[in-house]
């Protein structure tokens, strides 16, 4: 099995696209075998922060490979190379074809609320007991839709109204549910909707907003909901953690032994000078106050700046410095 791709790049799971292409970009260019040469363990560490970025890359692959680890651990982490995991029209929600699948129900799609072969299922794939009745539609309601919605810093700050397109199981037009040529017999077919969510001022990241009667529809029964997991892009050079945006600040070789001041900018757009204490280390952090995302507190994590080229004037120093011993 692969690794994780969130691990492999040092982001949350519900880390933002941005931030996740942002990790790429500089794992990539610091483990570049062209940066590295003759280096087999960086050429190594470059082929798998390039595999793990291709099964996240896009928001279409990302919600595939989420469905999968949702699959794997409903099913105790069982093989499922068999599966035919299909995510038409880039659907999140597809989980109940997944499970309907699994179970070998009748055709490639299990309306909502109903399980083909006599199986009916809950929302969270479990057999429901006692549903062992004959194929067909039953009654029901229709299945929840997990989706993200990226907000960029102003937005989420701002709220207001969000718009969207999402792909939905919706009851058929043509015989309102009763199953026909159209829909296969289903009552229910895909169909992309533009959906506009108000979101309220100051959101919160990786909070979730229910949106009632928006998630797939049942032939017969009420739709279900749809729940927006609010992921915030903390902007270049940050990153949540634990609800506070942690913001790296990287200073010189220099500046880290001897101590000294640096500028940075804040997520409120504030420009401030932080006190670099002697002797910090990568990964020292500081906390400022009310500087972080609706006030919140900033956490700044030092580390050290990336030297390209050095002069010859730089290099003789540096020498200097080894033959004393630093």
């Amino acid at each position: 099995m692969a690794d994780d791709p969130y691990r492999v790049l040092g982001v949350a799971p519900d880390a933002s696209d941005g931030e996740i292409k942002r990790a790429y970009r500089k794992l990539a260019r610091q483990y570049h075998p062209d940066r590295n040469p003759g280096d087999a363990a960086a050429e190594e560490r470059f082929k798998a922060i390039q595999a793990a970025y291709e099964q996240v890359e896009s928001p279409q692959k990302r919600r595939e490979y989420d469905e999968q680890q949702r699959m794997q651990s409903m099913f105790g982490g069982g093989d499922l190379g068999n599966i035919e995991f299909n995510f038409e029209g880039g659907a999140p929600g597809g989980i109940e074809d997944i499970i309907a699948s699994f179970f070998g129900a009748r055709g490639s799609r299990a309306p909502p609320g109903s399980g083909g072969g006599g199986v009916i299922f809950d929302q969270h794939g479990r057999v429901k007991a006692g549903s062992s009745q004959p194929s067909g539609r039953s009654a029901g309601s229709g299945k929840v839709i997990e989706a993200p919605l990226d907000l960029t810093l102003d937005e989420a700050l701002a709220g207001g109204d969000k718009q969207f397109s999402i792909s939905r199981l919706r009851r058929c037009k043509d015989c309102h549910g009763g199953g026909c040529g159209a829909c296969d017999g289903n009552g229910v077919s895909r169909r992309t909707s533009k959906v506009t969510v108000n979101v309220p001022a100051g959101a919160e990241h990786s909070s979730v907003m229910r949106l009632k009667g928006m998630g797939h529809e049942h032939p017969q029964g009420p739709p279900g909901d749809l729940l927006l997991s609010v992921r915030i892009d903390a902007d270049e050079g940050r990153r949540w953690e634990d609800g506070r945006i942690v913001q790296t600040v990287e200073i010189p070789y220099s500046t880290m032994l001897l101590g000294g001041e640096v500028s940075l900018r804040t997520p409120t757009g504030k420009l401030v000078e932080v006190k670099v204490p002697a002797e910090t280390q990568s990964g020292d952090r500081q906390r400022l106050k009310g500087e972080g995302y609706g006030g919140g507190h900033l956490d700044i994590e030092f580390e050290l700046l990336a030297t390209e080229h050095l002069t010859a004037e730089q290099r003789a120093l540096l020498k200097q410095l080894r033959d004393s011993g630093l």
